[in-house]
């Protein structure tokens, strides 16, 4: 599988300017099977959500369902929704054929997110095109319990918001997923500086199940990385090294 994730720049609370920059862009990487933005890629990260929310229903929503049947291809990242009485930051997952989400579940709350959006419980799994993708949100990289493989994926996915000055902590924590959990990663994060003066370095990466990278973005560069995903590398190293067999038991409480 062909994927592309989109280190770029986010204009600040301008979701019309973002959308015109990534249909550019997507269109520039249209023979992937799959396309990654950031978080809150129409926005940037911010906890003005009266501001910056959207419908559930557009109009971000439609606009990626275009692309992705004009391109034949996945896209996914989140955008700040209002979903009836409440935020959520809400990763989009969307084929030429339907589309399905997930809800931020860690709030990072270092930045006041848990005052201004509602959590997630359940994680989401989605399948395309033969490989089953874990989708997670930014702040989820910390909680290592949350994305444990319970051979129910091959691939995770993190879209962010992850500031400069904890580069190391996010280049570290994604090679770590994908060794403990014998999976591919794909950490997409923004460049550039937010409307708070925060700055991020990017330092996007895709990964494979040994932790080794496949592409990484260059720090503070806009650019797209592109890798393939072998399914069949994949499984022929789970069976030769099955960890997994050996992983503790247990239960998940997230009421």
């Amino acid at each position: 599988m062909k994927v592309a994730a989109l280190q770029s720049v986010l204009y600040w609370q301008d979701a019309q300017k973002n959308r015109d920059y990534f249909s550019g862009l997507i269109a520039d990487n249209g023979d992937a099977d799959l396309i990654v933005l950031p978080e809150m890629f129409t926005s940037g990260f911010s906890m003005q959500a009266e501001a910056i929310t959207e419908p559930a229903d557009g109009p971000t929503l439609p606009w990626m369902q275009a692309l992705a049947e004009k391109h034949d291809c996945a896209i996914t990242g989140s955008v700040a929704v209002n979903d009836g009485a409440r935020y959520v930051n809400r990763m989009y997952w969307v084929t030429p054929e339907d589309y399905t989400y997930y809800d931020k579940r860690h709030l990072f709350r270092m930045a006041g997110e848990h005052n201004h959006y509602h959590p997630g419980k359940s994680r989401k799994i989605v399948e395309f095109r033969g490989l089953r993708f874990c989708l997670q949100v930014c702040y989820d990289l910390r909680f290592p319990v949350f994305s444990r493989n319970r051979d129910d994926y091959d691939v995770l996915i993190y879209v962010a918001n992850w500031p400069e000055p904890r580069r190391h902590a996010w280049s570290s924590l994604l090679t770590a997923r994908a060794i403990e959990n014998l999976s591919f990663v794909i950490g997409v994060n923004r460049v550039g500086e937010d409307g708070n003066g925060i700055p991020y370095s990017g330092d996007s990466a895709i990964i494979d199940f040994k932790g080794q990278p496949l592409a990484s973005g260059r720090p503070h560069e806009p650019e797209s990385l592109r890798a393939t995903l072998d399914k069949d590398a994949l499984m022929a190293f789970r069976e030769k090294f099955p960890a997994m067999l050996d992983a503790d038991a247990f239960t998940l409480n997230t009421d």
